[in-house]
């Protein structure tokens, strides 16, 4: 294993600001990596979840106002949403003494829930994502990238001892999320409801949304559907890709992808065991697309932007991003060795005039398609597309 990349930024944005939010789903290792980060800086660490901890904020402005000099680790920040507010004057109080950066350093499991909930940290906080493991962060050979995208990038799934202990690690997971996690964000969701919504959508990896048919088949409401799905959403466990918006004299869709964003939750939802079981699946070919498709976003630069081009007709591109220095990147993902595309890729291409067309597939090699477009691996693209940063 390579060491997680993102600990160096933790530290240069400690430098910068006066706190950090690392934002994750559970399991994704910010606890270790926030510990480690503790131990050089001789912080001070407190799990929310734990009473004893919970129970030094009771004053929270003279136990924070006490510790101007060290780090403070908040973890499970979302179990103390009133901590904000003091957060915010501990700061200014330290910034009118010349201690401006490096204060706090929190940890939360949901974007928009720590977002809104920070809404008085504005221009005193800096965010940083810590996803499960990527390809560029296990060894370069196929076997490791083909046991990331089976297993999925959670640390202790990726590094179980069989592929078997790696599938009831997932499992216990989801149950976990969904019997105990989602309960501790104030949020009440039928278990068995979303369990069913979950695996639903992870059948249909990588499908438009149909919320009318979800909700359906679940005997629920559309707006049941929008609001679980929102929180999946929220919780880092969905992606929804949103459809490009383009002037381009066609018939457009509208409608957003939804892929379950780590590979390894799809086939333990699905209770794929095996590669030799995912070669075999009908999943296949979207898991992988969405595998890619989470590579690169997981080092797609802000504020570059991502999308899917489909027409009413079927021309396609599976990934389109969209680079603030105005070029942008049309990708074609493909489940194979050989990089073919079809005729409704060609036809969004000559739609879309994009600066360069990548083909991924399953393989390590770089070579021309056509004279437009280049064959390229996963790992190799998503060191492409970090370099933009």
């Amino acid at each position: 294993m390579k060491p997680r990349l993102i600990a160096a930024d933790v530290f240069r944005a400690l430098e910068r600001q006066a706190t950090v939010a690392l934002i994750g789903p559970r399991q994704a290792g910010k606890t270790t990596l926030a510990l480690e980060i503790a131990k050089r800086r001789e912080a001070v660490y407190l799990d929310l979840e734990n009473s004893e901890h919970r129970g030094r904020l009771r004053e929270p402005e003279l136990f924070l106002g006490g510790l101007e000099d060290r780090l403070v680790v908040l973890d499970e920040i979302h179990r103390a949403p009133e901590l904000f507010q003091t957060l915010r004057g501990v700061i200014d109080e330290g910034r009118r003494k010349g201690k401006g950066v490096g204060r706090f350093l929190v940890l939360g499991s949901a974007s928009l829930d720590l977002l809104r909930q920070s809404e008085s940290l504005a221009g005193r906080i800096e965010y940083l994502h810590l996803g499960p493991f990527s390809p560029l962060e296990v060894d370069a050979d196929r076997a490791s990238r083909e046991r990331l995208w089976l297993r999925g990038g959670f640390p202790e799934s990726f590094l179980a001892a069989t592929d078997a202990d790696s599938l009831a690690w997932r499992a216990n997971f989801v149950r976990t999320y969904l019997e105990r996690d989602i309960a501790s964000f104030g949020m009440r969701v039928p278990a068995a409801t979303l369990e069913r919504l979950w695996t639903m959508l992870a059948h249909n990896q990588g499908a438009l949304l149909n919320a009318s048919a979800l909700a359906r088949a679940l005997e629920v409401s559309t707006q049941s559907i929008t609001r679980y799905i929102d929180l999946l959403v929220d919780l880092l466990l969905l992606r929804r890709l949103p459809p490009l918006r383009a002037n381009v004299g066609k018939r457009l869709v509208k409608s957003p992808k939804v892929y379950v964003r780590d590979s390894g939750l799809v086939h333990g939802l699905l209770g794929i065991a095996s590669a030799t079981a995912l070669a075999g699946h009908p999943v296949v070919g979207q898991s992988w697309e969405g595998f890619v498709i989470e590579t690169v976003l997981g080092v797609l630069p802000w504020p570059a932007l991502a999308s899917f081009y489909r027409t009413s007709a079927g021309a396609e591109v599976d990934l389109v991003l969209e680079f603030p220095q105005g070029d942008t990147w049309a990708i074609e993902i493909k489940r194979s060795l050989v990089a073919r595309v079809s005729k409704g890729f060609h036809i969004a291409r000559a739609d879309l005039k994009p600066t360069r067309t990548f083909v991924v597939h399953a393989g390590e090699e770089r070579f021309p398609v056509t004279r437009e477009v280049e064959g390229i691996g996963v790992r190799e693209l998503a060191a492409l597309v970090r370099e933009r940063s």
